[in-house]
């Protein structure tokens, strides 16, 4: 089933943040818009002038987008979810251009499953910026612009 952009970011945040709150959605939900606006690097090329779509659907960025990991099928995944009201409040607010200052301009997040953030995000193309309950988020580094 073929999902409009609206329907795709609720999806997207509640499986990968519903059990962070509001502020948690809404910090992912930044990055994927953070992703549509960066004026340079990898996410400039595939967002090609702000396409929200394409940056969630690229390739290996989202887990909830995969229906299996490493071989075997993956449940958390965009089409089992069911959207309530404030998925599609925020990704409504999202779509509309806003994006929480708790990540700033953030491209990257993960949940590093402990209780600190590795400084930076693994190909050193981000640095943590701020963590938003359970997942890390990072800036952009001078690296990634070469991306």
């Amino acid at each position: 089933m073929a999902y409009d952009t609206r329907e795709l970011l609720a999806r997207l945040i509640q499986c990968e943040a519903g059990g962070e709150g509001y502020d948690g959605m809404a910090a992912v939900a930044s990055v994927v818009i953070n992703r549509s606006r960066v004026e340079n690097g990898e996410f400039s090329r595939v967002s090609n002038g702000g396409n929200v779509r394409a940056i969630i659907e690229q390739p290996n960025q989202f887990t909830c987008l995969k229906t299996s990991v490493r071989g075997a099928y993956n449940s958390q995944n965009i089409y089992n979810m069911n959207p309530e009201d404030i998925h599609y409040q925020i990704a409504d607010w999202a779509l509309a251009g806003n994006t929480s200052s708790a990540v700033g301009n953030s491209l990257f997040f993960f949940n590093p499953y402990s209780e600190s953030c590795p400084t930076y995000f693994p190909t050193r193309i981000g640095v943590i910026y701020n963590r938003v309950g359970a997942h890390c988020f990072y800036a952009p580094t001078s690296l990634y612009a070469d991306t």
